[in-house]
């Protein structure tokens, strides 16, 4: 049996983005990879990061806020994704921790103000654009797999 690459989704609090890719990594290629994320500087998830992501049927039950700490230099990873915005100066460069790094720039839905409707619609956007980004990473690691196939 092949090895499941690992994949640490990666934020500064690890609260709404990096949670939802990790769900949906999760439910679509589990199968395929051992799929975690963690934080700078850990908080709660958000509650608004379950509703909107029920609302797709997908469920983080299970998932915690954690620490980039029990990662870094303590377990191997393969790819480690970024979801923060490129002006998110917390953001640490996380090189050498992982064979692939790669950075996906997301609105933080927690940093929207406004009344609950607005602050739910911003969530919803970012469940969105976190979703069409997992499907097109899992979709490019389905091409280049088969490529390395075709080849041998």
């Amino acid at each position: 049996m092949k090895k499941k690459e690992r994949v640490l989704f990666f934020c500064k609090h690890n609260s709404c983005r990096s949670q939802m890719a990790e769900a949906y990594l999760k439910k679509l290629a589990s199968d395929r990879f051992d799929v975690f994320s963690a934080g700078l500087f850990p908080q709660m998830i958000h509650p608004f990061v379950e509703t909107v992501l029920q609302e797709d049927g997908v469920s983080i039950r299970g998932q915690t806020a954690k620490s980039i700490d029990l990662y870094l230099g303590k377990q191997p990873l393969d790819h480690i994704i970024i979801v923060c915005q490129v002006g998110e100066a917390e953001c640490p460069r996380l090189y050498p921790f992982a064979l692939h790094i790669e950075r996906w720039p997301l609105a933080d839905p927690a940093s929207v103000q406004g009344d609950k409707e607005t602050i739910l619609a911003a969530f919803r956007k970012t469940r969105d654009a976190v979703k069409k980004r997992v499907e097109q990473w899992l979709q490019n690691k389905t091409e280049q797999q088969n490529e390395k196939g075709d080849r041998q």
